[in-house]
């Protein structure tokens, strides 16, 4: 097996966005991991009187920074094309759940403007070779990942601005800075919001306003472990060859990354020690871009 998506085999991949998928919503784990994040960076209550904006918020990474951002004191509100996993988050760490389509932006409208951080972390996958690419995918996952973003950002500004205070942290990928065959919307998208990230920071900076991105690699969210079905159904292989053979073939570090430690990552870019940290692109990738 190669270390990419083979031509004329590669799934769809048409898996529910980050921020769509009911897989474990509201797992207590979650909620104790993101305490333990919490505490280990040192940033327990530092957040207290802080209003908090996740994306993605019902499920994988960006659930697990909802719970991390509230363990710490934040107000979080959790926001999720899936009202029920919205809803099971928001409940779960005292947050507010907010059901909206991030690829309407009458939807992204509506959402708080008040908001000190602000978490884009949604996101979907769809794998296809270029010429078999749908063009309604590849538009829908710029709308959710690079336009959305764009918007949230223009919408929270101004209070983050007033308040000479904010954080804006971008759930990027180790795709947001190199590429992999098939998954063109998915690498462009990544690399868009790369670019708004840095925009974002060089502007905010006058106004103690930082922005950066986070880029993992793999981690274990429903959206990873449905391409690994995929894969494992389209090869005839155990899953767990999948994993060892495609998704970790480029990583020196032979396993999947766990959200909550993403969502810690993203809590240490939240606090307040990280205030001369922005523009950057912190790599989680387990060695990846090392090479």
């Amino acid at each position: 097996m190669t270390n990419s998506w083979p031509a004329g085999t590669a799934p769809s991949g048409d898996r529910p966005p980050h921020d769509a998928s009911p897989a474990g919503a509201g797992d207590p784990a979650d909620a104790t991991a993101a305490t333990a994040a919490a505490g280990a960076v040192g940033a327990g209550g530092g957040l207290g009187g802080r209003t908090a904006l996740v994306t993605g918020g019902g499920s994988g990474i960006g659930r697990a920074c909802a719970a991390a951002l509230a363990a710490a004191g934040a107000d979080v509100h959790v926001v999720d094309i899936d009202g029920e996993a919205a809803k099971a988050v928001a409940e779960l760490i005292g947050g507010r759940p907010h059901i909206a389509d991030l690829a309407d932006p009458d939807a992204v409208d509506a959402l708080p403007a008040e908001a000190d951080i602000l978490v884009n972390s949604a996101g979907l996958q769809h794998v296809a070779p270029i010429p078999e690419f749908p063009v309604e995918r590849f538009v829908r996952i710029q709308q959710v990942m690079v336009t959305a973003p764009f918007l949230l950002m223009r919408r929270t500004l101004p209070h983050m601005y007033a308040a000479g205070w904010g954080r804006i942290v971008n759930i990027s990928s180790v795709h947001g800075l190199r590429a992999s065959a098939y998954k063109a919307a998915y690498v462009a998208a990544k690399h868009g919001l790369e670019g708004l990230s840095k925009v974002a920071a060089l502007e905010g900076a006058a106004h103690g306003v930082t922005s950066n991105c986070v880029d993992p690699g793999y981690v274990r969210t429903p959206l990873v472990e449905g391409q690994i079905r995929d894969q494992a159904a389209v090869h005839g292989v155990p899953p767990d060859e999948v994993v060892d053979d495609v998704l970790l073939a480029r990583t020196p570090v032979k396993r999947l990354i766990e959200p909550d430690e993403v969502a810690a990552a993203v809590l240490w870019l939240c606090g307040p020690h990280a205030g001369f940290v922005t523009g950057t692109s912190l790599s989680m990738d387990g060695g990846w871009t090392a090479q």
